[in-house]
C-alpha cells in the first residue's frame, strides 16, 4: 500500500491496482484527485469535501448517511453507516464511529466515519473513535477546535497502531507544526512526520 499525504487531511491510498482518495476538501491540491477511482469523504465539513471539484470528477463518492453536502452540482454519492463493510476502487473499506468530536457546547455536530482501509490503515476524521478491529497504520489528527493535543497522543497509544502519520494540521504555522511533531515523535511509537507530497 502507498500512502500520499495532501494537505490538511487529504490522503491518497494506491492499493492492489485502485487509487482511493480520502477527504479531499476545499485545502487540498487538485492534484491529488488524479486518477482517483473512488473518494471516501468522513464528514461533510468542507475542508474535508470539496463538493464542486467531485461533481466534476465524476467517480463514486462514499459518505456518511445523513451528512448535508451542498446540491451545488450533482455528485454520485453512495451513503454509508457505521459497522458496514464495502469496496471502493476494488479496496475493502470497513467504516467506524458515528458522530463529529464535540466542537464546544452548544454547537452542533454531525455524521462522522473513520475509514479502516484494507484492514489496515485508518483515517478517523474529525473524531477519536478507536475501532474494534487491530489497525496496522494510524493517521492521527494532529490539530483542530475540537481536540486537544492529550487528546490526540491518548487515542494514538489506544489504537496502537505500529506506524502513526499526522493529519488535519493545515491550521497550525511551522513553530505549531514543530511542537506537535515533538510531542508526537516522543509520545507515539511508531510516529513519523509526513508533509504534504510525501510519500509511506
Amino acid at each position: 500500500m502507498r500512502i500520499t499525504r495532501f494537505t490538511h487531511a487529504c490522503v491518497r491510498v494506491e492499493h492492489d491496482g485502485g487509487v482511493l482518495v480520502i477527504d479531499p476538501g476545499t485545502w487540498s491540491e487538485p492534484h491529488a484527485l488524479v486518477g482517483a477511482d473512488a473518494v471516501l469523504v468522513t464528514h461533510e465539513h468542507t475542508d474535508h469535501v470539496d463538493v464542486l471539484r467531485l461533481a466534476g470528477l465524476g467517480v463514486p463518492v462514499y459518505a456518511p448517511e445523513g451528512a448535508r453536502l451542498p446540491d451545488l452540482a450533482p455528485l454520485p454519492v453512495t451513503r454509508v453507516r457505521a459497522g458496514q463493510r464495502f469496496t471502493a476502487a476494488g479496496i475493502t473499506v470497513s467504516a467506524h464511529g458515528g458522530r463529529h468530536a464535540a466542537i464546544h457546547e452548544g454547537q452542533p455536530d454531525c455524521p462522522n466515519l473513520g475509514y479502516l482501509i484494507a484492514d489496515e490503515l485508518y483515517h478517523p476524521g474529525d473524531a477519536l473513535h478507536v475501532p474494534d478491529e487491530p489497525v496496522r497504520t494510524l493517521l492521527v489528527p494532529a490539530q483542530g477546535s475540537w481536540l486537544r493535543l492529550d487528546e490526540a497522543i491518548r487515542f494514538a497509544a489506544a489504537v496502537g497502531a505500529a506506524a502513526a502519520y499526522p493529519i488535519h494540521d493545515a491550521q497550525l504555522n511551522e513553530r505549531g507544526l514543530a511542537s506537535v511533531a515533538g510531542w508526537f515523535t516522543e509520545t507515539i511509537p511508531g510516529y513519523r512526520h509526513l508533509v504534504p507530497g510525501d510519500t509511506a
